[in-house]
């Protein structure tokens, strides 16, 4: 691997089966009875976030302490950010403490590849902006991987607000890496611009007919509608989101019983999932926080610990 990881992109598919593997091993110590490893004691890392998250931060928070590494969580609500500090400031101030790794959330695209070039330290890009979220699609893929296999050939069916998307972005990557067929489906107001040269040379197919799509998935992924980043009429209403492109019992039903349900939180249930489908036997959501655990502690391992 890279010093850092800023984006799918940093990595080749031989950097995505060691990390799986790693973290097929990580994901053993969640069932011991003391969750402790000693690979990243004396490290200390920086988790960074100036958006809400739950699943990322924790997951990130138990991964470092797992690797017995010192893991401090600093919010922009309760930083000199708050005062009107700059971002360059805030990471400088931080990285002088003689940290080790930042993993970091920030609103604006790109904002971790502009902190990786601030500072000595390893950068792990846990959202930036509506750019891309790789450690979200590196979770999504290994939790595909233990439902299914190999991902060779398997079609995955990625659905919902794709324009404000940043999983979206990362996972259409991740998954072209690992061979599979994407399809991704939206109303035309939320595809993204320009998706069309993208899709040709990413490889991956797009459409508007959820119901054309969902019986030839191998795999779903339902993304959630994000209002907070909406500031026009994206759709007329929820209810006619959901009818257009809502995981609803009705298509729950034509999905067969292996196919897994995965959705990467936190979820709008009644809007773009119905309770049947979050809560059916073949839903994946939950073992996608679990797999976030794993995934993450393999990723801060062979960042820090070095690769003997």
């Amino acid at each position: 691997m890279k010093k850092h990881l800023l984006s799918v992109d940093d990595l080749t598919a031989d950097d995505v089966a060691t990390l799986f593997a790693t973290a097929a091993e990580m994901h053993d110590v969640q069932r011991r009875q003391v969750k402790k490893l000693p690979a990243l004691r004396g490290r200390t890392i920086i988790n960074l976030f100036f958006e809400d998250s739950t699943r990322t931060r924790s997951s990130f928070e138990i991964a470092g302490k797992w690797l017995s590494a010192d893991t401090i969580n600093i919010a922009a609500k309760g930083s000199s950010a708050s005062k009107g500090e700059s971002l360059r400031d805030t990471v400088r101030t931080i990285a002088a403490m003689g940290v080790d790794a930042l993993v970091m959330r920030h609103p604006a695209s790109g904002a971790a590849l502009q902190v990786s070039q601030w500072v000595d330290a390893a950068v792990v890009n846990a959202g930036d902006g509506t750019h891309e979220h790789p450690t979200q699609a590196l979770l999504d893929a290994y939790t595909l991987q233990r439902r299914l296999g190999s991902l060779e050939g398997r079609h995955v069916v990625i659905v919902g607000d794709l324009t404000h998307s940043r999983v979206f972005r990362s996972n259409v990557k991740c998954l072209a890496t690992l061979g599979a067929e994407v399809t991704v489906v939206a109303p035309p107001t939320l595809m993204p611009s320009g998706v069309a040269a993208w899709s040709a040379e990413a490889g991956f197919a797009t459409s508007y007919d959820l119901d054309a799509v969902l019986p030839t998935a191998d795999a779903v992924m339902m993304l959630r509608v994000q209002r907070e980043r909406m500031s026009g009429g994206f759709f007329p209403s929820a209810r006619e989101y959901t009818v257009g492109y809502g995981l609803t019992r009705d298509r729950l039903g034509v999905l067969g019983p292996d196919v897994p349900i995965c959705h990467p939180g936190p979820m709008n249930r009644g809007l773009e999932i119905a309770a049947d489908a979050a809560d059916a036997a073949q839903s994946a959501v939950l073992d996608q926080v679990s797999a976030g655990v794993a995934v993450r502690m393999s990723i801060l391992y062979h960042l820090l610990a070095g690769e003997d």
